[in-house]
């Protein structure tokens, strides 16, 4: 068992250096201030979000980009609150001159988001596409970057970090951990040239290439998933133009999930499609995550009962608790929120417990998002 348990950490500790220097091999992006060029069509999705498109509709209007350059196209997926009432004044403001639409959400598989997304783009003006999302808070010059990053580096997709903006409680401090390793590992991937994450909260590529892979055909039957399933196809067509848009200024805000039972929710959603991936390099790393996250459970009972050697597994415990400690720190650097590290101890003994938690809640029952029910 010695001999598997250093097995297990010596791949993942492989794995997780890998990516690091995968980070430090992407170069960050600074704005010049070039006159922009491309026109956007800006994408969000959403249900039952009143409270939060207040924030959303804030930040649009303080984007630095013309505003003659971007349209934004809002889609309705049957929300059941005042959010439609929220567009609409702001779409009646005098102040506001944006190419603004909203669109009632047309179901035609199982993944309603999908959906939304192919309507809009269908609808779309101009040839690059952004997603987000309604819980996000975009910064002032992130078309500006997208359109610099789209001027010298000709990609036909961009993948954008994203983290968190509250952490004002343990849960949310604990949520914004996993999506700085999360950022971490998909910055490094790309790093390596294996690009296998994405958030559909900070997302861009061509409409050409959404149409030349025929958009989400082949995993629409999945509830989720309508940006990673997307950057897999992309990466397989053209796997030179995809690309990582590593700019302070374009890191997109979302909200951690307010409760645990909404959080565990949100993960196996996430969880839910990882079977579904093509992309060999990201089942690997889910594979290997999964084995050392679980094994420090099962290597710590059984250092307990004496069948592992306590020190060794000491050892093993230390080399994962730095090899993540650095990925984060890394991460949190760049987000410019290193101050979250003060959580992270409490949180490295409390992530082993949570991820097999998931990967078996996944496996064995379905979950419950926006008000609806997904069944396995």
């Amino acid at each position: 068992m010695t001999l598997i348990a250093i097995t297990i950490t010596i791949l993942y500790l492989i794995l997780i250096a890998s990516l690091i220097y995968g980070f430090d091999k992407v170069e960050d992006f600074y704005l010049k201030d070039l006159k922009p060029k491309t026109k956007f069509s800006v994408i969000v999705p959403f249900r039952n979000e009143e409270h939060n498109l207040p924030a959303l509709l804030a930040s649009i209007a303080k984007l630095n980009y013309p505003t003659a350059m971007y349209e934004v196209i809002f889609v309705d997926d049957d929300s059941e609150d005042g959010s439609l009432k929220v567009l609409h004044t702001f779409k009646s403001h005098k102040d506001h001159a944006h190419d603004f639409s909203i669109l009632k959400n047309a179901r035609v598989s199982k993944s309603p988001k999908k959906d939304a997304i192919t309507l809009a783009i269908s609808k779309a003006k101009y040839d690059w596409i952004v997603t987000t999302d309604a819980d996000c808070v975009l910064p002032k010059f992130w078309l500006d970057g997208f359109d610099e990053f789209i001027q010298l580096q000709q990609p036909e997709c961009i993948v954008a970090p994203v983290t968190y903006s509250r952490t004002n409680r343990f849960l949310f401090r604990f949520q914004l951990l996993d999506i700085l390793s999360l950022q971490g590992s998909t910055i490094g991937g790309f790093g390596i040239h294996k690009p296998f994450l994405c958030s559909g909260a900070n997302f861009a590529y061509s409409k050409q290439i959404f149409e030349r892979v025929n958009g989400f055909e082949g995993n629409d039957t999945i509830g989720s998933g309508d940006d990673i399933f997307m950057l897999e196809k992309i990466a397989k067509a053209l796997p030179e133009n995809v690309k990582f848009l590593k700019c302070e200024q374009s890191i997109v805000q979302t909200l951690p999930q307010p409760s645990f039972d909404t959080l565990v929710s949100q993960r196996i959603r996430w969880a839910a499609k990882t079977g579904s991936y093509r992309n060999l390099f990201s089942k690997l790393v889910g594979i290997i995550v999964f084995l050392m996250n679980g094994g420090l459970l099962v290597f710590g009972l059984l250092a307990i009962v004496g069948i592992i050697n306590p020190t060794s597994f000491l050892y093993l415990l230390v080399i994962k608790f730095g090899i993540d400690f650095l990925m984060i720190f890394k991460t949190a650097n760049f987000t410019n929120q290193k101050d979250v590290m003060t959580s992270y101890l409490f949180a490295f003994l409390m992530y082993p417990f949570f991820t097999v938690y998931i990967v078996f809640s996944s496996v064995f029952k379905g979950y419950k998002w926006k008000g609806r029910d997904y069944v396995k």
